[in-house]
């Protein structure tokens, strides 16, 4: 974990992913349903997206790759289905009931620890590195 990854370039892939993919979803769906209030089309597959791409593309969201950094797993195996739920439906889990005070601290944690793990990192054993596969 020698390479691990800070606050801004995470948040940074975050925000391009939020560009480039979730609100053209948002969009599409909109235009599609007629509905702009309710979102849970592009929700539903904001988390399909979030949840399948980095288990097919070795860690790599699209903003993840343009900012050069990826999802690794701490035991070095490929990322798989539960460590992904783990990552973001037990993550969300934890942030919602510690209504939104979680994040926060990830935020701070990724931050200021100099291995840069957030609370979601820690509950499924990954980190974010700029190390190519």
């Amino acid at each position: 974990m020698s390479d691990s990854v800070g606050f801004w370039k995470r948040f940074l892939a975050g925000l391009l992913d939020g560009i480039i993919v979730s609100l053209p979803l948002a969009i599409i769906f909109g235009l599609i349903t007629g509905d702009w209030e309710n979102e849970n089309y592009s929700t539903f597959f904001d988390f399909l997206y979030m949840l399948l791409v980095p288990i097919l593309w070795y860690g790599y969201t699209v903003g993840k790759r343009i900012m050069g950094i990826r999802i690794v797993r701490m035991d070095g195996k490929k990322l798989g289905i539960g460590t992904m739920l783990l990552r973001y439906l037990v993550a969300a889990l934890v942030y919602a009931i510690t209504l939104g005070i979680g994040f926060i601290v990830s935020a701070f944690m990724v931050g200021l620890r100099k291995d840069n793990r957030a609370i979601h990192d820690f509950i499924a054993g990954t980190y974010v590195t700029s190390n190519r596969p």
